[in-house]
């Protein structure tokens, strides 16, 4: 399959909606952490084996190191920024990100894997 610009525009407006990859329109979550087990709307099954959604840590993951790598190293050197409270804000962000990126890195990966295996 070939990823066209429409496609990748599809997955990233349902991802960060936190909509269904099928219909665009039901939601995945029913409270911050619980996600719905099919979509309300079409009845599209989100979880599809145990474990379908490791590789939505390896997003989250991803996310958090690449933006709190760089940004540590930018600080460091164009700020004179004392080094304990870089690393200490760095830290921080490194633990709280994650937590609310949550939710995203989940529908990313169910939305690319929609896409990718229908």
């Amino acid at each position: 399959m070939r990823l066209t610009f429409e496609d990748l525009a599809r997955i990233l407006r349902c991802s960060f909606r936190l909509k269904c990859p099928q219909c665009s329109k039901g939601a995945l979550f029913q409270t911050y952490f619980k996600m719905f087990t099919h979509c309300p709307q079409c009845d599209l099954k989100f979880e599809r084996e145990s474990g379908y959604f490791i590789g939505a840590m390896y997003l989250n993951y991803g996310a958090t190191v690449l933006i709190a790598f760089p940004s540590y190293f930018l600080v460091e050197t164009f700020t004179a920024t004392p080094f304990f409270l870089n690393l200490s804000i760095w830290g921080l962000f490194s633990a709280i990100f994650p937590i609310f990126f949550y939710r995203y890195s989940k529908s990313l990966w169910l939305n690319f894997d929609y896409t990718f295996s229908s």
